[in-house]
């Protein structure tokens, strides 16, 4: 059985204006260090969970790969303003109860308010 997840990588373009947009969406932690390589790495911490933004060459697509998040909706709401504030794209979906937006990469991101765990129980009690 494998543990929680330690962290996720995601290549980007330039780790520090990854980094600065999810603190200017959501207030993230960020860590820059240098380790024991000489690798310069940038850290964003996102629902409890480390990001690490690796810089390289990226020509991403947009596809349905996609991490989320489970908020409440005034988050979403909130979080709606401030992405209409910077100009950047997003999609509403499910009857305006998810959010997608994506990075300056295209990696795609959701913020959730509905409870997929709770769905998910009654689902799986259905089936039983």
């Amino acid at each position: 059985m494998t543990g929680s997840i330690g962290h996720i990588a995601l290549v980007v373009s330039n780790p520090a204006r990854t980094a600065a947009l999810f603190q200017q969406l959501f207030d993230a932690g960020k860590v820059s260090r240098i380790d024991e390589e000489g690798h310069d790495e940038t850290f964003v911490q996102l629902g409890g969970i480390w990001f690490a933004l690796v810089q390289g060459d990226v020509e991403r697509p947009r596809t349905g790969d996609h991490v989320a998040f489970q908020v409440a909706k005034s988050v979403m709401d909130a979080t709606a303003k401030k992405l209409d504030a910077m100009g950047m794209k997003y999609i509403m979906a499910r009857a305006d109860s998810a959010l997608y937006f994506f990075d300056y990469d295209n990696h795609v991101f959701e913020l959730d308010t509905s409870d997929l765990a709770a769905e998910l129980r009654m689902a799986q009690a259905a089936g039983d």
